[in-house]
């Protein structure tokens, strides 16, 4: 049996999505050939420190935290990293310049994924940093909207207290629909970005009344797709 590519995982931003990341990395690996054997580290880093960085916009905070974990999961034996929340990727080109191991960002692949479902304009629901920063500046063919006014701070306290708790309450899961599908109706967005990898703890099992793209979804499938297409083939 072949071993696939060494990846390690900075997770607990927030713990909800480290478990999605993990959960669909495992099945992803369950639904491949067989023949290979998935190896994976994870290193737990603080959400209360990624949203006090974020808030401040202290990039070289966070990026030095990130720089000691990316350490611990290369000395683990990790070949390459992801950061398991779309937030903390608002840090992600300093992070690349001092990780000692490659990173899978997991921005690259999505406008690809956006285009191969024939979205164009797509709106976007996160933290209000996502929303309100250039983290989609790399797009070039996808026109981005966002929640208008005060709602987008509605979607950012809605979205911020599923990622600390993990859940979605009825108040949280219906502020984040509205706004997504106001911005379907009046925005003229065809999909909606979920670019929070805790999202999901709102979508799972509820009718949303628009179409979607989970933003943690595509990451994971890069990661996995990298992890294959990159073994060293080591055998046991």
């Amino acid at each position: 049996m072949e071993v696939s590519m060494h990846i390690g995982l900075i997770g607990g931003i927030g713990p909800a999505a480290t478990e999605f990341y993990y959960r669909n990395l495992v099945k992803a690996d369950q639904a491949s050939d067989g023949y290979s054997r998935m190896e994976l580290t994870i290193c737990h880093a603080q959400a209360s420190d990624l949203i006090r960085n974020i808030q401040v916009g202290d990039v070289d905070a966070q990026v030095r935290i990130f720089e000691v974990l990316a350490n611990r999961l290369s000395a683990a034996g990790a070949e390459a990293l992801a950061v398991t929340s779309i937030a903390g990727h608002f840090c992600i080109s300093e992070l690349e310049k001092v990780s000692p191991i490659p990173i899978i960002d997991a921005l690259s692949g999505l406008e690809s994924a956006l285009i191969q479902n024939g979205y164009t304009r797509v709106g976007v629901l996160g933290n209000k940093v996502v929303m309100e920063t250039r983290l989609f500046d790399s797009f070039r063919e996808t026109e981005i909207v966002v929640p208008p006014g005060d709602s987008l701070n509605k979607v950012h306290e809605a979205y911020m207290s599923i990622a600390v708790s993990g859940a979605a309450n009825e108040d949280q899961r219906e502020t984040i629909f509205q706004a997504g599908k106001k911005m379907c109706d009046e925005q003229g967005a065809q999909a909606v970005v979920l670019a929070g990898t805790d999202l999901f703890v709102a979508f799972n099992g509820y009718e949303c009344g628009f179409k979607y793209v989970d933003s943690a979804l595509v990451h994971i499938d890069a990661i996995h797709r990298a992890s294959m297409e990159n073994s060293d083939n080591k055998s046991l």
